[in-house]
């Protein structure tokens, strides 16, 4: 075999191979294409059907984890690739990926327990895993929660789990717990005839049950009052600083003192 024939060998191998390649390209393209489309249209069948978007968006991650394998495979099929023997070595491959990924393993089934205990679903307020925020997606390993300075935290559904949930969303109203000083010399019940008519006027501020207005304490100052309207946790944040403005505002109004301690000073005898 001479210099002419190696080259021309050379050359129809490299073709086919960069023809395969380039197949494998547009199937991988045309293919991730095709997924995309089939988790649109299950997705758009399970929301007709009124699914919950959290079982929703938790199916939507399985097919499209479930598809891409098999688009994998195929790829490898076409560059003649054993796929039984292939089937055979993701299943081997998985039992030893299982024995070192637990903890990845143990968010996936902490994932799917999550969704049939149903604790939180998404939209719901929540703390969990340490986080406080709503709650974007469930997904397979981890939960994406949307925090108040709008910072979206990935936390291990395991984590999540394993701790406990705080769900603000579970009932239609929460309390906000705010704490006003009284000087010595202000009368408390008239303080709190103040407080309560203030807190009547704030927007979203729950009338039944009636804000909550009572002595809660007594330091060197005066009287101590717990200040706690109720709301929804979507307005949480607004009737808790529209409060401290209508404290502030309405002790103004009254022309209240300023409280100040009193200490007791004991003179020596000369």
């Amino acid at each position: 075999m001479n210099w002419e024939q190696i080259a021309a060998t050379i050359t129809t191998q490299l073709t086919t191979f960069g023809l395969k390649v380039a197949g494998a390209i547009a199937v991988w393209i045309i293919g991730r294409y095709l997924i995309g489309m089939a988790v649109r249209m299950v997705s758009a069948a399970l929301t007709r059907q009124q699914v919950d978007p959290t079982i929703l968006r938790y199916l939507g991650n399985i097919v499209t984890v479930t598809l891409n394998v098999i688009l994998v495979i195929a790829i490898l099929g076409y560059f003649g690739v054993e796929t039984t023997s292939l089937a055979a070595l993701i299943a081997a491959a998985g039992i030893a990926i299982g024995a070192a990924w637990a903890g990845l393993l143990a968010n996936f089934a902490a994932g799917a327990f999550l969704i049939i205990l149903r604790p939180f679903v998404v939209g719901d307020y929540v703390k969990a895993g340490g986080v406080e925020g709503t709650v974007k997606e469930i997904g397979l390993f981890a939960t994406t929660i949307l925090t108040p300075d709008n910072v979206s935290t990935f936390v291990g559904n395991n984590k999540i789990f394993g701790d406990t949930i705080f769900n603000f969303s579970a009932s239609p109203y929460r309390r906000v717990d705010r704490l006003a000083q009284l000087a010595h010399s202000v009368n408390p019940a008239d303080a709190i005839a103040r407080l309560k008519t203030a807190l009547a006027a704030i927007p979203n501020v729950e009338q039944s049950p009636a804000p909550d207005v009572e002595i809660v304490d007594f330091n060197e100052r005066g009287p101590v009052l717990a200040v706690r309207p109720y709301t929804h946790t979507n307005h949480y944040w607004q009737v808790y600083f529209d409060t401290n403005r209508a404290i502030t505002e309405t002790f103004g109004a009254a022309g209240y003192p300023v409280p100040e301690a009193h200490m007791n000073i004991r003179h020596r005898a000369a």
